[in-house]
């Protein structure tokens, strides 16, 4: 999961274990209420907060099968 933040350069890029249909309705809920929090658990137990009135976009994408060998390029 990509998140971009209002006023910050650079995006957080959280990998995470909940589905592309779980974050969206996190991100959904958020927009509905702009003074709650985006809250996103990492796969190792982080928790990532940022305000729903600074969020700027989420990408949502799934964990793509590494490449391995000559094929691969």
């Amino acid at each position: 999961v990509k998140v971009g933040v209002k006023g910050v350069a650079r995006e957080l890029v959280v990998e995470t274990d909940l589905t592309p249909d779980d974050v969206s309705s996190l991100v959904r809920s958020c927009a509905a209420d702009p003074t709650a929090l985006f809250d996103l658990i990492d796969s190792r137990g982080r928790r990532v907060l940022v305000p729903a009135d600074k969020l700027a976009y989420v990408e949502i994408g799934e964990q793509e099968a590494r490449r391995v060998g000559f094929g691969a390029m």
